[in-house]
């Protein structure tokens, strides 16, 4: 598939897929599951090659792969990736960040 066919299929201009693929710009993670789709592959297969979650070699960019593989997981991230509204979609981010804070406060 071209950058430009996926660029297309993902709603973004060809200029904003080679930024992802360059690593210039990141991959949001709504954008994931659709990305999954239109290459008809799991999305835990988009993180095989460059994540490395075993105890102790967490950096900064690994991907956090095997937490894909929770149905709830995947669900919460297709979901998120069907809101179009930015307002929407950051308020949620909000509050799922102070509902994960909360729960660590609480578990120390």
């Amino acid at each position: 598939m071209s950058q430009s066919d996926l660029a297309r299929q993902l709603g973004v201009s060809f200029q904003q897929v080679q930024k992802y693929e360059k690593g210039a710009n990141r991959v949001g993670a709504g954008r994931l599951p659709q990305i999954a789709r239109i290459f008809n592959v799991p999305i835990g297969a988009l993180f095989k090659d460059c994540a490395d979650t075993s105890a102790g070699r967490r950096t900064a960019s690994a991907a956090p792969a095997k937490l894909i593989t929770d149905t709830a997981v995947l669900k919460l991230l297709t979901a998120y990736s069907d809101i179009t509204d930015r307002v929407t979609r950051r308020r949620l981010s909000q509050l799922v960040d102070g509902i994960a804070k909360s729960a660590r406060k609480n578990r120390r």
